[in-house]
């Protein structure tokens, strides 16, 4: 795990940066390999296929959880070798593959940890192509209460339904929120860019002046 990261949110960074200069016609899509599935269930073996460029030489795979924190799962190379989260060659919890035109990432078994946003990152020397991301989210569980519970409940409460309705965030606001937490990234992203190529212009500029002039 990878949580925070600085030297994988400079991944992340550069990959956006590169990934909106190559436009459209490099773009990369994360997808269920099992279009039907719309979330996966507990326990499930899930899969999810990049379509990845035929010029890129590694597939790295990260997913983003709900907290916003980033987490780096493996990486996937053309010579059929994989390396996971700590330099390991093989994992109990997940499984990559590398055909012709994609990368596979394997989740083996689907836990509530295994939640949040996936995406993979092509590696084509020498820029970075950043997928679009596939959520991946249990079902929510509607808790039951007893009918002794539910009546003492109606009882005592002084909270009206427009009360709760006012203050309950709606079902779409966890999700709008980590909308919103990748449009901060892409924004971030973009400034961090311009000023790293207006460092590295002053820099020149600056050893050009320094040069002694021949005589």
């Amino acid at each position: 795990m990878m949580a925070g990261s600085p030297a994988l949110l400079l991944l992340l960074s550069l990959g956006l940066c590169c990934t909106g200069a190559q436009g459209q016609r490099d773009a990369v899509v994360v997808t269920f390999l099992n279009r039907s599935i719309i979330q996966p269930q507990k326990g499930q073996r899930l899969e999810l296929n990049c379509m990845r460029n035929n010029d890129s030489w590694k597939v790295s795979w990260i997913r983003l959880d709900k907290d916003g924190n980033i987490h780096f799962i493996l990486s996937s190379y053309e010579t059929n070798t994989t390396t996971f989260n700590g330099a390991e060659r093989t994992s109990p919890h997940f499984e990559a593959s590398w055909r012709v035109s994609t990368s596979t990432l394997v989740v083996k078994s689907f836990r509530a940890e295994d939640e949040g946003i996936y995406f993979c990152v092509n590696h084509i020397t020498p820029v970075l192509h950043f997928s679009s991301g596939q959520p991946a989210f249990l079902p929510a569980v509607a808790s039951r209460a007893s009918p002794t519970t539910l009546t003492a409940y109606n009882q005592s409460s002084q909270v009206t339904k427009k009360d709760i309705s006012q203050h309950r965030p709606g079902p779409g606001a966890s999700h709008e929120n980590m909308l919103h937490f990748c449009s901060d990234i892409v924004m971030w992203t973009n400034l961090a860019c311009a000023c790293l190529l207006l460092f590295t212009a002053i820099t020149i500029t600056i050893t050009h002046c320094q040069r002694p002039s021949s005589p």
